[in-house]
């Protein structure tokens, strides 16, 4: 398992009295009513503490390009992106966005902010880190007899951090307390999910990242304490052969997470499991046990989304398609107060997904 070396990130008690009919002296008045109306301030100073929520959120948006570059163009451009309007309607305190092209000197990140915060919605505080997309492998990796295609990179991109990921917050993220887990090794955290027959070739294998986009764990300062995020944007368990390195990736990617809860002891802690995990436990391709057994998982919880009655994430109408594929699985010491999905109507040249929220509360 990674090391986990960060990057830099009622009760009222009172003695039991009995009933005294006789008249009580002003003294003795004026101190009732003094302590009534303390219990009744610090009752209602309270309950706002004890109500509060925190919505966060998950959404593998349109935010990518094809090209460098291109992305910045457009979001320099007079009108607001329409995923960052509908990231900004559903309010969100904590967001994670996938699919965001990424930049080394987060120029993206910063126009991202910066259009949240003209739509009356500032997230201030964020993260990202080089995903593994678009970096070479040096490999034919889908023995098409052609190098350098999109499909032969450590991460499926056609240029380096295209579709990164992306968390924006309104409370302060701990810089010193990020983990950033994109490098582990598939070899070396789950061997046997490796395709039969020697697929990778050894040199390959020394190199090969098991997340294909990124994952990490990051804290967050909220009012009420220290909230961890566990995200992670899954391999498609489709687009390859009978080698299945693909699906064999997603279900690796999804035993990864149930180790690392166990192996970190985050089971004592308040964290939240969300992002693309690209595997529904009852349709769709992919390796149903893997995800059931995180569903399953004691540590956690499934607050099952749902619109319209069921909890379809995204939708693919050419396809004939609908899975759900984007989840957020709250840790058992964090109660849900609300869950849902943001179903709006899908532009023709947009995302596939839908934003995935849930209100979360202390207990």
């Amino acid at each position: 398992m990674p090391s986990r070396q960060p990057v830099h990130a009622r009760h009222c008690h009172e003695p039991h009295r009995r009933y005294d009919r006789r008249k009580a002296d002003a003294w003795r008045a004026g101190c009732g009513r003094w302590l009534v109306a303390s219990l009744i301030y610090l009752l209602v100073a309270a309950l706002p503490a004890t109500a509060e929520t925190y919505r966060v959120m998950t959404f593998n948006t349109g935010l990518s390009r094809d090209g460098p570059g291109l992305l910045v163009r457009d979001l320099m451009g007079e009108e607001p992106d329409a995923d960052l309007k509908r990231l900004a309607a559903l309010s969100p305190d904590i967001a994670v966005l996938q699919n965001v092209d990424y930049d080394h000197d987060h120029i993206v990140l910063g126009l991202i902010q910066a259009r949240l915060a003209a739509l009356g919605h500032e997230m201030p505080h964020a993260f990202t880190s080089r995903p593994n997309t678009g970096i070479d492998s040096g490999f034919d990796l889908d023995r098409n007899g052609k190098l350098g295609e999109p499909r032969d990179m450590l991460g499926y991109g056609r240029f380096a951090g295209q579709g990164g990921i992306v968390v924006l917050s309104r409370f302060e993220i701990v810089e010193n307390d990020v983990y950033d887990l994109s490098g582990v090794q598939w070899r070396d955290e789950d061997a046997a999910a490796l395709p039969a027959g020697n697929y990778f070739p050894d040199a390959l294998l020394a190199r090969m990242p098991l997340h294909s986009v990124a994952a990490w764990d990051v804290a967050i300062r909220t009012p009420k304490g220290l909230l961890r995020l566990l995200t992670a944007d899954a391999s498609p368990p489709a687009f390859d052969g009978p080698e299945d390195r693909n699906g064999l990736r997603n279900a690796a990617e999804l035993r990864f997470w149930s180790r690392y809860i166990n192996t970190h002891h985050l089971a004592d802690q308040r964290f939240v499991l969300l992002g693309t995990l690209n595997n529904d436990p009852s349709g769709g391709d992919g390796h149903k046990r893997a995800i059931n057994q995180l569903l399953g998982h004691t540590a956690l919880q499934d607050p099952k989304p749902m619109s319209d009655g069921n909890s379809v994430t995204a939708d693919w109408p050419d396809r004939n398609l609908a899975l759900r594929v984007d989840y957020i699985l709250p840790s058992h010491r964090l109660g849900v107060r609300a869950a849902g999905v943001e179903r709006a109507p899908q532009a023709a040249d947009g995302t596939r997904h839908y934003p995935v929220w849930v209100d979360i509360v202390w207990e």
